[in-house]
């Protein structure tokens, strides 16, 4: 990565693990985190921090949905799977439930990682926003990914920042469908600002909000302009002037990334002063670590 703080968002499928074990190796255990002044360094678990080289081309690796090849997606049970094997980043999902608790879900219904259509068989089609906490904390979110799940749960947002804090990982969230919980930009930064997660040490180190609304991230920055901010997508050249008075990343699909576009990011310092970075999602599962270094992103979203 080159000049790069922060960290960001998606996917690729399974067939690509071998292409996320690779890459994620030669980052062992560490995460990026801008040193005093903005000196590019690597954190470690411990503490500790190296320079990097000029130059280095090795994309950081941010775990999707919690280590999702390894564990059910957005479970605690995926965050313990991505600290595992070195990932100190990790992406989520935030939505509201019925009575506006914040919850870890990516699809705005439950019956596809849990097991809602059993539970509660006559409330097709089973969206988030139509169950309380209570009822979503009664579901399986486990046993759909294997067996020995069973019984995994679906997290509150405080729970998932408490597993993140006692693993020392850095959380790039995404507000999902924002459209549907209006306010949910105030109330997240809320239950972040409650959770220690808006102080000095997680906001230069641990902490990434984006969304693919524009007009959310816009809501994020003017709550909270002290938080990092990442819009998900490929926006025209010609609106990226304006995106970054209040986004400090650009996330789009690999695909996507041609080198016109990613000089045109990269002419750009967002809101606390530094380049626009690109952390780019869904790469395509036959491509190879070389093929993913010459890519003109800071880090893929795996």
């Amino acid at each position: 990565m080159v000049r790069r703080t922060w960290h960001i968002r998606r996917p690729w499928r399974t067939a690509s693990s071998g292409l996320a074990f690779l890459l994620t190796a030669t980052m062992a255990s560490s995460a990026l985190a801008s040193g005093p002044g903005g000196r590019q360094e690597l954190a470690t678990r411990g503490g500790s921090a190296v320079s990097l080289r000029a130059g280095h081309r090795t994309p950081f690796v941010i775990a999707h949905r919690g280590a999702s090849r390894y564990a059910p997606e957005n479970t605690l049970a995926a965050i313990d799977a991505a600290h595992r094997r070195g990932l100190v980043w990790v992406e989520n999902d935030v939505q509201r439930t019925k009575d506006g608790q914040l919850v870890v879900m990516h699809d705005t219904t439950l019956n596809r990682t849990t097991d809602a259509a059993k539970v509660f068989p006559h409330r097709a089609p089973w969206r988030v926003g139509d169950f309380t906490a209570a009822e979503i904390a009664r579901l399986d979110a486990g046993s759909w990914f294997g067996g020995r799940f069973a019984g995994e749960r679906v997290p509150t947002l405080a729970a998932y920042l408490r597993r993140l804090d006692r693993n020392r990982q850095g959380l790039l969230l995404e507000l999902k469908a924002p459209e549907r919980y209006p306010g949910i930009e105030a109330q997240t930064l809320r239950e972040l600002r409650a959770r220690g997660w808006l102080d000095g040490a997680h906001l230069s180190r641990r902490l990434v909000i984006q969304s693919f609304s524009v007009r959310c991230v816009r809501r994020v920055h003017s709550l909270a302009p002290q938080v990092r901010t990442g819009i998900l997508g490929h926006p025209p050249l010609s609106a990226l002037r304006s995106y970054a008075r209040f986004a400090d990343e650009i996330n789009p699909r690999m695909s996507q990334v041609d080198s016109r576009w990613a000089q045109a990011v990269h002419r750009l310092r967002g809101p606390h002063g530094r380049r626009l970075e690109i952390y780019a999602w869904d790469v395509a599962a036959d491509a190879g670590v070389q093929t993913v270094r010459t890519r003109p992103v800071e880090g893929v979203i795996d």
